[in-house]
Formats: structure tokens, C-alpha cells, sequence
């Protein structure tokens, strides 16, 4: 079993990085913002989604057990623009996501959230998030985002094409 599970990383699991010409500084992602979150994430080719995997201290608290809900909202945020880039190969802007917060997310509890492309056509993008323990669902995000044109790249500091 082991084996197969190296296997698997090996070949299906890659980490998504910024390879992309220009500094992000990204909240959630960016290992170089000492202020963030630094999560990396991963591209998954078997499931057909982005992962990440992190364990939330009490500074990210709200209540105080629990994790903030704008915090679990920059993850699912993170995890839908990860999830446009890989698989649908543009960057994209969240011009809506509604977030269900199903179950209390504890702090100190390893959690996973997964972004998903559903679909996309044109310039607009639906896509999914979700953040799990155990398996369980404890928040699920379903999000539209615009892809980034000429223009909006700019306004935004995004000099290069995405590549996932």
C-alpha cells in the first residue's frame, strides 16, 4: 500500500508553485510572506483537483476553539484560484462565492481543502471549494470567477500567462 501511495506522488500529485515571472506575495500561499498563512498546495491529476493540507493555530482563531471565518474563506478563495489555474489554465479573478459553513472548524485539527473546476465558458469560470476533517465537509464555497483579460492582468500586477 505504501508503495502505491509513492507511486501516486510520484506521478500524480504536483506541487503548484509561482513560476509565473512576477512576486505574488499571496496571504495564503506565498512562502515568502512572513505574514501569511504560507499553505502550498498541491494539483492532484487523479481527483481532478487542488489540495492542501494545514493545521490552524489560535491566531487564526475567531471564536476562541474555532477557526476565523474569514480565514476559511481566504482558503477556499486560494484553493478556487489554484483550481482555475491548473485545470483551467487562465488566471481568474472571484467575482462571487458563496460560502456554507456546515460544521465548526477546530483550531489545532489538520484540516484539507480542495478546489475544483466545474466549468467554464468563455471568460467566466464556476468552480468548488472545500475544506474537510476527517472526511467530513465543514465548509463548501461554490464560486464564479472571470479570467483575467488584458487589462483587468494589469490593474491586478499580473505580467505573465498562467501555467499550471
Amino acid at each position: 500500500m505504501l508503495a502505491q501511495w509513492q507511486r501516486r506522488l510520484d506521478t500524480a500529485l504536483r506541487p503548484l508553485i509561482n513560476n509565473f515571472g512576477f512576486a505574488s506575495n499571496c496571504f495564503v500561499c506565498d512562502p515568502n510572506n512572513a505574514e501569511g498563512l504560507r499553505i502550498p498546495f498541491v494539483r492532484d491529476d487523479d481527483e481532478g483537483v487542488v489540495r492542501a493540507v494545514a493545521t490552524l493555530a489560535e491566531q487564526h482563531s475567531g471564536a476562541p476553539a474555532l477557526v476565523h471565518g474569514g480565514v476559511l474563506a481566504a482558503l477556499c478563495d486560494d484553493a478556487v484560484a489554484w483550481a482555475a489555474i491548473a485545470f483551467g489554465r487562465r488566471f481568474a479573478l472571484v467575482a462571487e462565492m458563496r460560502l456554507s459553513y456546515l460544521l465548526p472548524v477546530p483550531i489545532e485539527r489538520e484540516l484539507t481543502v480542495t478546489g475544483r473546476l466545474i466549468g467554464q465558458h468563455r471568460t467566466q469560470m464556476w468552480l468548488l471549494a472545500e475544506i474537510r476533517i476527517d472526511g467530513a465537509v465543514h465548509v463548501r464555497a461554490d464560486a464564479r470567477a472571470t479570467a483575467m483579460g488584458a487589462e483587468l492582468a494589469a490593474g491586478a500586477g499580473v505580467t505573465a500567462p498562467a501555467g499550471g
